[in-house]
């Protein structure tokens, strides 16, 4: 933690959050993730949690329209074309965090990829949410 002897820079800090998660590597072996996070806001953990927790679920709804719709490598130059894009990728990621698709729980690019090869399958299923 050097970089704590800089405290004195950042104007406003209040609070240096710390959490530690568990998580699942591909092989199941467990590992704890150690993240600071300095804050502005006051040391009560109720709102501090409350802001981790929001950051992290947009980050993660980000991270998935860039994983899942490549949304990053997307170029569209026409301003209505790219906001147009843009409203349908996040109904589709709705869609797909909504929809089950098999008998297993499958990753967002998967489900993805098995609607596209069977769309008439899965269309009552999707109309129906």
């Amino acid at each position: 933690m050097s970089w704590l002897s800089q405290k004195k820079e950042w104007w406003g800090i209040k609070s240096i959050i710390l959490t530690c998660n568990t998580v699942m590597g591909a092989e199941g072996e467990e590992s704890i993730e150690e993240r600071y996070f300095i804050s502005s806001l006051p040391m009560r953990i109720e709102e501090t949690e409350r802001a981790v927790r929001g950051h992290w679920m947009v980050e993660s709804y980000h991270w998935h329209l860039d994983v899942t719709f490549r949304e990053d490598g997307n170029h569209t130059l026409e301003k209505q074309a790219s906001y147009n894009l843009n409203i349908m990728r996040k109904l589709s990621l709705n869609i797909l965090k909504l929809i089950e698709v098999g008998s297993k729980a499958l990753s967002m690019k998967k489900k993805r990829y098995a609607i596209g090869t069977n769309p008439e399958k899965h269309l009552e299923t999707i109309l129906n949410l």
